[in-house]
């Protein structure tokens, strides 16, 4: 469900009118920020070191940088060689300033690194943070590092629940170069805190293929969310169009909303929930499209056990086409419910924030495409792969026994 909202939310499109904002936004900026702590020595990515692949990375990335991103690059562990905490746990400096990028010069200054010191991700974050201050564009950390934080109690987690906190739009992305579960754990984290993504990396074509991806997701537009508020029935609901939207739900509570799907349209919806204060690990969250009537059409749901900040899930409903000439659209139900749990002395109110994207889409051209939710056609696929499993395993019990036949005879 997780890669149905990305899906979702990479394909959104809003047509004339919408709800979103479209008007033009200032620079989008970006900071890369690099890993250079001793550990980045080891040579285990395609037979070189950690440094060399992101070194690579870095350059090919800086080549196809879109023209309107303002990048900027800031190391951490890359000066301080000694064994002092306190001092090693400063070690964070920008290498390039955030502004209009000179290629020549990025480059140049990563290609005089080397892997030095200890890994204060939790400063670094800090600073990147101030370096991206200001505008309304894009802000976007894109954080590489092949360890743990080695700077604690600043926890780096903390540091980006901060960050999301000052609601100043800060998405932080992370990748783990070969990393280990608690690496692989603390990065994923610090991701969750912001809306991010995490990615571990084992190959440097897997590395500056997705430090591009990312960079190149910062000039996207912008869609700002729009206030609603749900209902606590369908009658009651707000009506949707196309776009994002945020509401707060209490605890345990359902939020009711509807839009209108004509024949032959698709709708697609997702949701977020996040849980801002703490609460118990295991919750869910379930998002229902239903009919005017209460008959369920489709349903997405997704569960959490305390470890992530924010909790998705998404659903598709395509209406088939319609010959009736006369037809009128369908209001279709969306519930979203949560089973959070507040700990002990937390307080419930506000409710938790909630995040809901609608994309009414035209449908499939052919009734053929729509006759599964989410697979289409692919139940061809399916059947096909059921079909040649009952086959093997016919195949594998009749040999099975012609060997025990022949075993026993000799």
């Amino acid at each position: 469900m997780c890669a149905l909202l990305a899906a979702l939310t990479a394909g959104l499109a809003f047509p004339a009118g919408a709800v979103a904002d479209e008007t033009e936004q200032s620079a989008p900026k970006v900071e890369l920020v690099l890993d250079v702590s001793g550990s980045m020595r080891t040579r285990d990515i395609d037979g070189g070191t950690r440094m060399a692949a992101a070194k690579q990375a870095f350059n090919e990335v800086l080549d196809a940088t879109p023209e309107e991103v303002e990048l900027g690059i800031r190391t951490l562990g890359a000066d301080y060689p000694g064994n002092d905490r306190k001092t090693g746990c400063k070690d964070t400096a920008q290498l390039y300033p955030v502004g209009p990028l000179d290629r020549t010069e990025a480059k140049t200054a990563v290609a005089t690194l080397a892997p030095t010191g200890w890994t204060p991700i939790g400063p670094a974050l800090l600073k990147a943070a101030g370096d991206l201050d200001g505008g309304e564009g894009a802000r976007r950390i894109v954080l590489i590092s092949d360890g743990e934080d080695t700077c604690q109690p600043l926890d780096p987690c903390e540091v980006a629940r901060e960050i999301a906190a000052k609601g100043i739009g800060l998405t932080i992305d992370t990748l783990g170069l070969v990393p280990d579960a608690k690496t692989r754990d603390q990065l994923s984290c610090i991701a969750d805190a912001t809306g991010g993504t995490y990615t571990s990396v084992r190959h440097k074509e897997e590395l500056s293929d997705r430090v591009g991806q990312l960079v190149d997701r910062a000039a996207d537009p912008v869609v700002t969310p729009v206030v609603t508020e749900g209902a606590g029935e369908c009658a009651a609901a707000p009506a949707l169009k196309s776009g994002l939207y945020t509401d707060r739900e209490e605890f345990g509570q359902q939020r009711w909303y509807k839009v209108e799907v004509n024949p032959g349209q698709e709708l697609r919806a997702s949701v977020s929930v996040a849980d801002d204060r703490a609460v118990h690990p295991d919750y869910g969250v379930l998002l229902r499209a239903v009919t005017l009537h209460g008959r369920e059409i489709v349903r997405g749901e997704a569960a959490g056990n305390g470890r992530t900040d924010v909790i998705s899930t998404g659903l598709r409903y395509p209406r088939p086409a319609s010959d009736d000439d006369e037809a009128t659209a369908e209001t279709v139900c969306l519930q979203v419910t949560n089973s959070f749990s507040a700990a002990a002395g937390v307080k419930t109110t506000p409710g938790l924030p909630l995040e809901l994207t609608v994309d009414v889409v035209d449908g499939p051209s052919k009734a053929s495409d729509v006759a599964a939710f989410g697979l289409g056609r692919g139940w061809w696929l399916l059947g096909a792969l059921v079909l040649a499993g009952f086959v093997a395993g016919l195949l594998w019990g009749w040999l099975s026994r012609w060997r025990v036949a022949v075993w026993r005879t000799n």
